[in-house]
């Protein structure tokens, strides 16, 4: 029986025997490993300040984050890029889904001391959003594990996955990483000041996706 690990993302290039979770690296997982590492590294540097035009003149003025606020934004964005890495290798469905829930807050956590009005009323909503899409995205955890018996991606693969919970998933999805068609909740966010902070919660955001669509197919029978 063919394998849809490899026919989605190359041959399995090494993975850790760890009971049930196993993370693996294929040619597509190594490379999202390797870009969510490289721009968690980015976040160790001093962030840049925001400039802004002053409509109605020509001057601009600069905006950026106080060394009382930094701290706790870099720590956010470091613990957001750990969490887009172990969840882009994991062979663990309910590890994914866990490392998704923690991306959704750390994505708060690094504009939570924006003093931006319309920042803040979006990581508002989008904390509402959160919380509402982890309704479906565990939902479809334990719908897999009650109908499957097993949350393991390399046991899923010979599995193929019917009703509900792939539905669940990716609406949960959805929700958690801000992508369409509920992207208006999370687009104010990057009006904060302060890169590559703000950079790693869009990082964050396409590297799940792509692990996302994966995942997806793998359940459904590729």
């Amino acid at each position: 029986m063919s394998n849809p690990i490899t026919e989605l993302g190359g041959e399995i290039i090494s993975y850790l025997r760890w009971g049930e979770i196993n993370p693996y690296f294929t040619q597509v997982t190594l490379a999202l490993f390797v870009i969510a590492v490289i721009f968690t590294f980015f976040t160790l540097v001093k962030p840049e300040k925001q400039v802004q035009p002053i409509f109605g003149a020509d001057q601009n003025f600069k905006r950026g984050i106080t060394d009382k606020n930094l701290r706790i934004r870099r720590y956010m964005a470091v613990v957001c890029g750990i969490a887009t890495a172990w969840g882009v290798i994991t062979g663990d469905f309910y590890n994914y889904i866990l490392s998704i829930s923690l991306i959704g807050i750390t994505n708060i956590g690094i504009v939570a001391a924006s003093k931006g009005r319309h920042v803040l009323n979006a990581a508002f909503q989008y904390g509402l959003m959160i919380m509402l899409s982890s309704i479906p995205l565990f939902g479809s955890a334990g719908i897999l594990l009650g109908s499957t018996g097993t949350l393991s991606i390399h046991e899923l693969t010979y599995i193929s996955v019917r009703g509900i919970a792939p539905m669940l998933f990716l609406i949960g999805v959805a929700g958690e990483i801000g992508i369409a068609p509920v992207y208006a909740t999370k687009a104010e966010l990057f009006r904060s000041p302060g890169a590559p902070y703000i950079i790693m919660i869009h990082v964050s955001s396409l590297l799940i996706l792509v692990r996302t669509v994966e995942i997806a197919l793998i359940l459904t029978g590729g």
